[in-house]
């Protein structure tokens, strides 16, 4: 028995709808969100924490890739080449205390950043990396950012704004 964590793509605001599909089926499912209090009352107050993405524990071999690709509200596995990315535990883990300790204490208010701003995101699993602020999300407490990858590239990427701080502060 092989079993990894996977990152399962969903169609847009389809994410709930996949979850529920997938936890039916019997499939263990880590789906990250965040408590937020929206600028409209009638938003919902839970929002995605990596939206489109959610992270399945799976033993491929026993499974099947094609499995996933075709559940209701899914775009498949989030592949590199024709390999399915495999997630580590230990990056797992950090996901959900972190989550459970921003959804604890709330999110830090949006500290007033421009964009080009350079960045460091402080804690989590891209500890260290560096990052220049794009643009705010409205009516959430999240940011997007260009975070300095592998081979100098840089990601675009949305993240809580807790896990952010000025670069010129270190």
């Amino acid at each position: 028995m092989s079993e990894h964590w996977y990152v399962l793509r969903s169609k847009p605001n389809k994410e709930d709808s996949l979850f529920q599909q997938c936890r039916q089926r019997g499939y263990e499912i880590f789906y990250p969100r965040l408590r937020v209090k929206p600028v409209n009352p009638r938003s919902r107050a839970v929002r995605p924490f990596f939206p489109g993405y959610m992270f399945l524990h799976e033993d491929l071999s026993e499974q099947g890739r094609s499995t996933f690709k075709w559940l209701p509200f899914s775009y498949g596995l989030l592949s590199f080449g024709d390999e399915p990315g495999r997630v580590p535990d230990g990056i797992i883990l950090a996901l959900k205390k972190r989550v459970e300790k921003v959804n604890e204490k709330g999110i830090d208010p949006l500290k007033g950043w421009e964009k080009g701003d350079a960045l460091v995101i402080r804690d989590g699993p891209f500890e260290g990396l560096e990052a220049v602020f794009a643009s705010r999300l409205s009516g959430h407490q999240r940011a997007r950012i260009l975070v300095k990858f592998l081979n100098d590239q840089w990601v675009k990427t949305e993240i809580d704004i807790a896990s952010l701080d000025n670069r010129t502060r270190h």
